[in-house]
């Protein structure tokens, strides 16, 4: 009796059990603890708008009748509109849409453009994502697509809504390309690389020749788990492009950058060579470094400090190899609150400085010094 009671009770807890593992269709659900991928089709829409005033200090300028004016004006610096989405958990996307100034006239523009805000493709790429059998946030990606480095250090700087970052300002990279690329993130946060091969005319350009760009990105955060370091990170960049055959177009960028509930940091040293034709006996070689710190307080209230460096070319003794030109950018913001990540409305209030020291007359480096005091805003949603 007590065999057949015991019989009993274990096969109507199997029977219980089965059941469970059943929703009101009668399909199997998964293990307890499984979280099934997400392949629901997904489209987003969102936007950023850079807008500022800027008032320029020096140099002055001429107005339409002579007079001397200090220039100013009403800007909408970037204006994107972001859609982005997934088709599976496999396979995602991105189409972002830019507004540009159109100054070029003549054949192929329309004439009433001309001078206008005009909507060019930023981005434009497909993405398969290796979630399923690497670190999460892993991927190839293949189309109009942001670089390696421009990209990178924007996220930690956070005031893109100002202006460039040095090695962007200073025309040596672009934040976009047409090209493919891959990108792992190292396993316990120690770091990621993104690795791709691009045309190399940034995104505003048309491939012009057969060279294709190598540009590739390390960056290690040596302690993840020592809180007070955790936000330390090297990063190691590299760019090998040719102009043409035997004309090489190369960039090298060394950053150390902070992270911090109080404070972000950042450090990057370049070295760039540039020979445009092979026909040309020797390549411009520049250097400089930029460093930047953002102090915050917990009411929003930030301070931006910023000072960056060139030596256009200081190897070549005809081109003034100990010219420099230097930028000052001090500035206080306040950061709206918000509740959701990837929502975010700043206003700064900046004073820039640029100064061309050591430039002999003739030189194209050799420019007045100029001053511009601006309010920019930030909206992204």
């Amino acid at each position: 009796m007590k065999h057949r009671l015991r019989n009993l009770l274990i096969a109507c807890a199997a029977a219980g059990l089965f059941a469970a593992t059943r929703d009101a269709r009668g399909q199997v659900t998964p293990a307890e603890g499984y979280t099934p991928p997400d392949d629901t089709l997904k489209v987003n829409v969102g936007g950023t708008i850079f807008a500022d005033y800027t008032y320029q200090d020096a140099p002055t300028s001429t107005d339409a009748d002579g007079g001397v004016i200090h220039p100013n004006s009403f800007n909408l610096s970037r204006a994107y509109i972001n859609v982005t989405g997934q088709i599976s958990h496999w396979v995602s996307f991105r189409i972002t849409p830019d507004i540009t100034r159109q100054t070029v006239s003549g054949t192929g523009v329309t004439l009433n453009t001309n001078n206008s805000l005009v909507f060019r493709l930023k981005y434009a790429y497909g993405q398969i994502n290796f979630d399923d059998f690497t670190t999460h946030g892993s991927w190839l990606r293949i189309g109009t697509q942001q670089t390696p480095y421009v990209d990178f250090e924007e996220g930690v700087y956070r005031y893109r809504f100002q202006g460039t970052i040095f090695v962007d300002r200073e025309g040596f990279l672009s934040s976009s390309d047409f090209g493919a690329s891959v990108h792992w993130n190292i396993p316990m946060n120690y770091g990621d690389v993104h690795v791709g091969v691009y045309n190399g005319e940034t995104y505003s350009g048309a491939e012009v020749n057969n060279q294709k760009a190598f540009q590739a990105r390390v960056t290690i955060r040596p302690a993840p788990g020592v809180p007070i370091v955790r936000g330390l990170r090297i990063t190691g960049f590299y760019d090998g492009d040719h102009y043409e055959t035997d004309a090489e177009r190369k960039r090298a960028v060394a950053m150390l950058s902070f992270e911090n509930p109080w404070v972000n940091a950042g450090f990057d040293y370049l070295d760039a060579k540039d020979r445009t034709s092979r026909l040309k006996t020797f390549s411009t070689h520049a250097t400089g470094w930029s460093a930047w710190v953002t102090p915050r307080t917990p009411i929003g209230v930030e301070a931006l400090l910023r000072y960056d460096e060139i030596k256009p070319n200081k190897d070549n003794n005809t081109v003034d190899p100990n010219g420099k030109k230097k930028r000052f950018i001090g500035g206080v913001s306040y950061w709206f609150p918000v509740t959701k990540a990837g929502i975010a409305a700043a206003v700064l209030l900046d004073y820039e400085n640029v100064k061309y020291d050591g430039f002999a007359a003739g030189n194209a480096n050799n420019k007045p010094e100029e001053k511009r005091y601006a309010v920019h805003t930030l909206f992204n949603f």
